[in-house]
């Protein structure tokens, strides 16, 4: 633990993956100077006599308890061992779906793991991962024209990862980089009509590109000065690709101070934009 750091146990129960309860206790904790939050980690927790494991581990170090669950004979378990402990537990789900079913006039379905179930949504989320995967870096540019977004710009700019990030939100992505000297594709530099996938170009601080492809080439083990470095040359390049992307009026996100998360959401925008002017709802309905 970091001097002046208080450490804070976070009992994250879900019975299902867990996904949404560790989101939002990462939300949370975020919010706060000087704390840092310890995960533990419980998942696809369907038995009371799970709930009693938890309760012994909450006893021995408690913390604050954060839960999804549905059934309401386990909710209720942990909420007595909780309230016995002294320690807060929290249903991070309750305001919600109480608030939808105020406005829908029914009550909610208690299932859990419905958000994961394999159906058509999921298939599309599985298909655009693959598609990232297979559309990496270049790869696939003889059909470029099947990808929903397509991502340009210069080395480490977080293409990759926005990509897979994209994907998991059941968009197909592909990243075509630019390389000083090269440039990009005919393929890529022909998508300027209508129907073509929305470019978008990912651009950075060029000091802040030659700091972390120095420190790509020190993990590598490759110490030389080149000019995938210098930063006079990285100012070229930036401008260069800067450049071509207006030309063709495609957005420019600057992802210096942006998570990948910031960068996709930003991307994101553009493409339910891009998907009202064509008459299309974002989410495929007309």
């Amino acid at each position: 633990m970091a001097d002046g750091m208080r450490d804070i146990q976070l009992y994250l129960v879900s019975d299902s993956t867990g996904e949404t309860v560790q989101a939002i206790a990462r939300a949370c904790i975020v919010q706060f100077e000087d704390v840092e939050g310890v995960e533990h980690h419980w998942n696809l927790v369907r038995s009371t006599a799970k709930v009693d494991q938890i309760l012994q581990k909450v006893s021995e170090s408690p913390g604050i308890v954060l839960f999804t669950f549905v059934n309401q004979e386990l909710r209720r378990h942990l909420m007595d061992g909780c309230r016995q402990l002294r320690v807060p537990c929290i249903s991070v789900l309750d305001p919600f779906i109480n608030a939808f079913e105020n406005y829908l006039g029914e009550p909610a379905r208690q299932q859990p793991g419905r958000q994961h179930a394999l159906d058509a949504d999921y298939f599309s989320r599985i298909d655009a991962m693959q598609f990232a995967l297979t559309h990496d870096d270049g790869q696939g540019l003889w059909n470029l024209r099947s990808a929903d977004v397509i991502l340009t710009g210069v080395s480490r700019t977080s293409k990759t990862p926005t990509c897979i990030y994209l994907a998991n939100r059941g968009i197909k992505a592909a990243n075509v980089p630019f390389v000083p000297g090269i440039g990009l594709p005919e393929e890529l530099l022909h998508m300027t009509d209508a129907n073509a996938p929305l470019v978008v170009g990912l651009t950075k601080d060029p000091a802040s590109l030659v700091q972390i492809r120095k420190n790509r080439l020190k993990m590598i083990a490759e110490d030389d000065e080149t000019d995938y470095v210098d930063l006079e040359t990285v100012k070229q390049e930036v401008m260069t690709c800067r450049r071509i992307c207006r030309e063709r009026n495609w957005p420019v996100i600057d992802v210096s101070r942006r998570s990948i998360e910031e960068t996709a959401a930003a991307v994101i925008q553009h493409f339910d934009r891009r998907l009202e002017s064509r008459g299309v709802r974002p989410g495929g309905a007309e």
